[in-house]
């Protein structure tokens, strides 16, 4: 198989035992590479008694979303699929992956249809991403986004390597969009490929809503920041009026963001007013 699966994954050793089971029912089945974000619980010695075929890297300090440039580095293989520790691919998703990425050299990142629960209802996201007004191209194996659910997406590792993954910056919240921004500013195409599917069932053991806004809040601004002209600058930065735990942490951050800022090529920043 050409495909690794990378995982990221913080105290959550059941959720994880589930999902490294159904990664290992698959036919064929594909390496996995599990990255430990500093657990305190017994992760990694769970997958090393539970799953000795899966390689444990564990990172000394809570890298979040980053974590996953560690798995995708220690990759051998020309293509990444990421799970989190409550999701997983369905069978044949990843050798159709493969197909679609050797079929289609400007693909950089593939976002999959996601199932979510029991009930197995397509996440909203699919619908946004399926009727993209951006369209399709000759050659592309479906819509055009500039946007994904990292729990179900496929990178080129070539293309993830070119653009330094997911930025450690922004730690959590929203890193799908500089990804995104960052790939197709260096020439990769993402598409939302419908046939490519994924299973997601939420953890239980999630952050409040609240804090997940107030971190997504924070992440846009610094966003429009490193990547955005100065008007959508302000425009992403005013929520954090209303937010001073997010205005706060984007402060702190406000040194490397500047240090970090690059403009987006016309032709994304003109997708990017087309989706808007």
């Amino acid at each position: 198989m050409n495909t690794t699966v990378v995982i990221a994954t913080r105290n959550r050793s059941a959720e994880l035992a589930r999902t490294l089971g159904n990664l290992a029912a698959l036919r064929p089945a594909p390496p996995v590479i599990v990255v430990d974000n500093a657990s305190t619980d017994d992760t990694a010695a769970r997958v090393r008694s539970e799953h000795p075929g899966v390689r444990l890297l564990t990172s000394p300090v809570n890298a979040a979303a980053a974590a996953r440039n560690l798995g995708v580095q220690a990759a051998g293989t020309p293509y990444v699929a990421f799970s989190d520790d409550d999701s997983w691919w369905a069978p044949g998703a990843l050798s159709r992956a493969e197909a679609v990425f050797a079929d289609c050299p400007r693909l950089g990142l593939l976002a999959a249809r996601t199932l979510v629960g029991e009930r197995e209802e397509p996440d909203p996201v699919c619908a946004v991403m399926a009727g993209s007004p951006l369209g399709s191209e000759p050659g592309l194996p479906g819509p055009k986004v500039l946007g994904f659910l990292a729990c179900s997406a496929i990178v080129r590792r070539e293309a993830f390597l070119d653009v330094g993954g997911f930025s450690r910056l922004l730690h959590f919240g929203a890193e799908e969009r500089l990804l995104a921004y960052d790939l197709a500013a260096r020439g990769w195409a993402l598409c939302y490929v419908e046939d490519v599917v994924a299973h997601h069932h939420p953890s239980s053991s999630r952050p409040p809503s609240a804090w997940r806004h107030r971190m997504e809040t924070r992440n846009n601004a610094l966003i429009a920041l490193l990547r955005r002209p100065a008007a959508e600058c302000v425009r992403a930065a005013t929520p954090l009026l209303r937010h001073p735990g997010a205005a706060a942490g984007a402060l702190r951050r406000l040194p490397r963001a500047l240090a970090g800022r690059q403009r987006l090529p016309s032709s994304v920043e003109r997708q990017i007013r087309e989706l808007a």
